[in-house]
């Protein structure tokens, strides 16, 4: 029986609780010390103007609508200020695919982060990385290059959706195929440069294609090795193309999340997503294969433009640890321990 087959297999037929004992076996092979671990940081979208058209999309605005925005450089600054008052140690920093934002806008926007504002910065997803690779004519790696001499620190795992294209060209036909995702993450790797792989579920994939994208997801950190971490959320259908689309129950959520760390034994960490699935899910989950409860999160844009608006603090997210049975400890990007915070 193949891998595919055996982790399909177990995700169809396991008890629930017998495959959250499996995940959570798993977490404590990697991580048996009882921490689970947190971020502070703020999510910044410089721009919503996008001509990807993704069709799971609420957040987004196409050129010359009336609620499209490019935030200045000063408004970025101002939010990064206000991030690392509370204690933030990174930003997240995407946008839509804006055909109107010459590329020194982003190295001249990375360059004065680091001169005026300086703070990790984790930006720029695959579809954005590609984007501007046929944009502005360059090569991925060159792209990569760019970013990272001006300031970029790492890149998020966002625009990953559904790993196999049959599903992408339903959704999102305009953004990068599975093999240019990966291949982004493959060129990013091969610098030095560390990411993180995401699943969004319930865009009308099959069971079969969830387990495809996470053993396309563990090939490639086989053969780069430079993903530090797993999310998956399903589709939050509201205001978007897809609203008509059911959404999925919190049962499904944790199965899935189980199944990743089984089958991503080559990922250090799992991250557990409150922000779509609630406190008392995201708590739960930490049971069902997650070592990290995910960001404080000072702000979020796209998911609750989709009318989901779960907020939380420092000391909430670290009671909710506590309360789940585990040490709370204060995390940079890379996973590293900031003990002092804890």
């Amino acid at each position: 029986m193949s891998e595919a087959t055996e982790l399909l297999d177990l995700y169809d037929r396991a008890p629930l609780l017998e495959l959250g004992r499996l995940a959570d076996a798993e977490r404590q092979k990697r991580h048996g010390d009882g921490v689970v671990t947190y971020i502070v940081d703020r999510n910044i979208n410089y721009t919503n103007v996008c001509v990807a058209d993704c069709k799971f999309c609420a957040f987004y605005r196409r050129p010359r609508h009336h609620e499209g925005y490019v935030l200045s450089f000063e408004e970025i600054g101002r939010k990064i200020d206000e991030a690392k008052a509370i204690g933030a140690v990174q930003i997240l920093m995407q946008g839509g695919h804006n055909p109107y934002i010459p590329f020194d806008w982003y190295l001249d926007l990375l360059q004065y982060i680091k001169q005026h504002h300086p703070i990790h910065v984790h930006g720029f997803s695959p579809s954005e990385v590609e984007f501007f690779s046929k944009r502005f004519r360059m090569s991925v790696g060159g792209v990569i290059d760019e970013l990272k001499t001006a300031g970029l620190d790492s890149i998020p795992g966002g625009g990953g959706e559904i790993l196999v294209d049959r599903v992408r060209r339903k959704v999102a036909k305009k953004k990068s195929m599975t093999d240019a995702w990966l291949g982004v993450m493959a060129e990013a790797h091969r610098r030095g440069m560390k990411t993180s792989a995401t699943m969004m579920y319930g865009i009308g994939e099959t069971h079969a294609d969830r387990i495809e994208h996470l053993l396309r997801l563990k090939r490639q950190q086989r053969e780069t090795g430079g993903f530090t971490a797993f999310i998956c959320w399903p589709l939050q259908p509201e205001h978007s193309e897809m609203a008509d689309t059911p959404k999925t129950d919190a049962i499904t959520y944790l199965r899935t999340l189980a199944i990743a760390r089984i089958a991503l034994d080559n990922f250090p960490n799992l991250q557990s997503s409150w922000v779509t699935m609630g406190m008392k899910i995201g708590q739960v989950a930490l049971r069902f294969g997650a070592n990290d409860f995910g960001s404080v999160m000072m702000e979020e844009n796209v998911v609750s433009a989709a009318g989901t608006t779960y907020r939380t603090t420092v000391a909430e997210m670290e009671e909710l640890i506590r309360g789940a049975g585990f040490t709370p400890v204060r995390r940079r990007q890379d996973y590293s321990y900031i003990r002092e915070a804890a």
